[in-house]
């Protein structure tokens, strides 16, 4: 599942998905109705399909082997959060949940807020809310730990599976640099959004900082210590953690009476370091540390077994017009991958094999398995044990 916040953006983002030769439906309200059943049927039904869709979908869909969902925008709130990233691995196999988070996401996020016509009171709380979102997404904290103590539920111990718990965030000093960047924006007018004030903190001599005159500025050039991604992570932590406000119709940063406590010193101001890696680098890391699979695949002759099985399924459910995951999970196919059980009697012992099942497909699976088996699976004495390898995640 693919969330975006607007309908443009699930369109857009549905079709780059086919271009790049990614199945991929839409879901949201400009849709009629028919096409939005018609897309969730086939999302529910269909393997390897992804659905781009506005926050709302996935209300009452039980699809429990979603491997992979994805915020292209983030949430309005912490709630909203953990509901539509619960929708993944609901059959206990691992998946992911990604998110991307900038700048522009807090302003757009505020922005809608304040132009609602919501009574004051529930301006208030929805600010509340976003402001516990944009923290989530600049912790430094394990995300598990962070999201369980926000709803009550004490867990010490870091989830070893989390980004930060991945790749362990350090955080940094930021005192200075916040006092840089606000002077930054006391100086030029409180006018400018952050992509010109970094110009001016980075010395950087563009047509725009010479027309307005701002390299004669005091804060001209003082940040060229800092990347230029670098003060973009500051200028959005300090706009999450509400030391700077946005004018929402501009789009330029101002002070607020938090700032001045940070000017005078008043105010420590701890900031994370984003980690920076190049591409190739941060994609091996990310392979490198990755949990494993719950039941890891060894050998060509399992990932062929697994497939075949699979496309059984699929075709059972086709014919029979349900859902694949109702005849079988992938945790108990994958069960079969493993121990590859040769009789009825052993194939029942599996995990997630009622009676009912074992009688309706049982004869068609051990077919399959047969037919993929390894050489010298079975001995004399019956079934050979295979073990299966289990990584808690």
């Amino acid at each position: 599942i693919v969330y975006r916040m607007t309908r443009r953006g699930v369109d857009q983002t549905c079709s780059w998905l086919n271009q790049q030769g990614i199945h991929a439906v839409p879901y949201h309200a400009g849709l009629d109705s028919q096409t939005r059943h018609r897309n969730q049927e086939r999302f529910v039904r269909e393997e390897g399909l992804v659905v781009v869709a506005t926050l709302a979908f996935g209300m009452g869909i039980d699809k429990p082997n979603v491997r992979f969902v994805a915020h292209l925008d983030p949430p309005r709130s912490l709630e909203a959060y953990y509901q539509e990233t619960g929708r993944a691995g609901r059959d206990g196999l691992p998946a992911d949940a990604w998110m991307t988070y900038g700048l522009a996401d807090v302003v757009a996020q505020r922005r809608l807020i304040d132009s609602s016509e919501a009574a004051e009171e529930q301006k208030r709380i929805e600010h509340q809310r976003l402001g516990v979102m944009h923290g989530f997404c600049e912790t430094t904290d394990c995300r598990r730990r962070v999201l369980l103590h926000y709803f009550g539920e004490p867990f010490d111990t870091p989830c070893g599976n989390c980004d930060t718990c991945l790749q362990p965030i350090e955080t940094w000093r930021g005192t200075e640099a916040a006092q840089k960047f606000m002077s930054c924006v006391y100086r030029t007018g409180q006018r400018f959004g952050a992509g010109h004030l970094i110009d001016v903190l980075l010395g950087n001599a563009t047509e725009k900082v010479q027309r307005l005159g701002h390299q004669q500025l005091s804060t001209f050039g003082i940040g060229s210590e800092i990347s230029k991604q670098g003060w973009h992570s500051v200028a959005r932590q300090l706009v999450a953690g509400g030391l700077l406000s946005v004018d929402y119709q501009y789009g330029s940063l101002q002070l607020t009476e938090a700032s001045w406590r940070v000017m005078k010193g008043q105010r420590e101001v701890p900031l994370r370091r984003d980690p920076v890696l190049a591409a190739g680098r941060a994609a091996k890391k990310r392979r490198a540390t990755r949990p494993q699979p719950a039941v890891e695949l060894e050998t060509p002759q399992q990932q062929r077994l697994f497939k075949a099985l699979r496309a059984k399924r699929l075709a059972l459910a086709s014919q029979q017009r349900v859902p694949p995951y109702v005849i079988f999970h992938d945790s108990t196919l994958l069960e079969m991958t493993v121990h590859q059980p040769h009789d009825i009697k052993s194939l029942g012992r599996l995990n997630g094999i009622g009676a009912a099942k074992l009688s309706k497909y049982g004869e068609t699976f051990l077919r399959v398995i047969a037919e993929n088996a390894e050489e010298k699976m079975v001995s004399p004495q019956g079934e050979k044990g295979r073990e299966c390898h289990v990584s808690r995640s």
